[in-house]
């Protein structure tokens, strides 16, 4: 018996519509993850980027539990001396909330370049509003 391993033209992507309101951060990104990494289709492939489109809307009602809006920080380095800024999560949230969720969705994509193809596949927007609309996406929802 042989192993079935997909060519390029097995792929079927489809797009998914994920409303990120009130849900909570890491379990958002999670399935996110798995949707853009292809983990969900039984033609899965390690070594093949086979995943779908996934376009999230709301991501800055997105929650989070305990006290992470002020505890949970994110560091950047401008590679100078004395160079390393950090911000909170609540700071993020307030300017840039696509980021928050990019960078949780990032961590658990392989760290190589088929993660970053895969990234690229993930639309973030801060409202009810996205211009994909003509890919016409299925709306998909994840337990609480």
């Amino acid at each position: 018996m042989k192993t079935f391993s997909p060519r390029l033209s097995d792929i079927d992507r489809q797009w998914y519509l994920v409303d990120a309101q009130d849900q909570i951060l890491g379990r958002l990104a999670a399935q996110i993850a798995n949707r853009l990494r292809g983990k969900h289709k039984p033609e899965f492939a390690p070594h093949m980027d086979n995943g779908d489109f996934v376009v999230v809307i709301n991501c800055e009602k997105i929650r989070v539990t305990g006290t992470k809006l002020q505890d949970k920080m994110y560091y950047r380095h401008s590679g100078w001396v004395g160079g390393l800024k950090a911000t909170s999560l609540a700071d993020m949230l307030a300017s840039k909330p696509e980021e928050v969720l990019r960078k949780a969705v990032r961590g658990m994509l392989p760290k190589n370049r088929l993660g970053r193809a895969m990234l690229k596949k993930l639309k973030i927007y801060a409202g009810a509003e996205h211009p994909h609309a003509a890919q016409s996406p299925k709306p998909l929802t994840f337990e609480k």
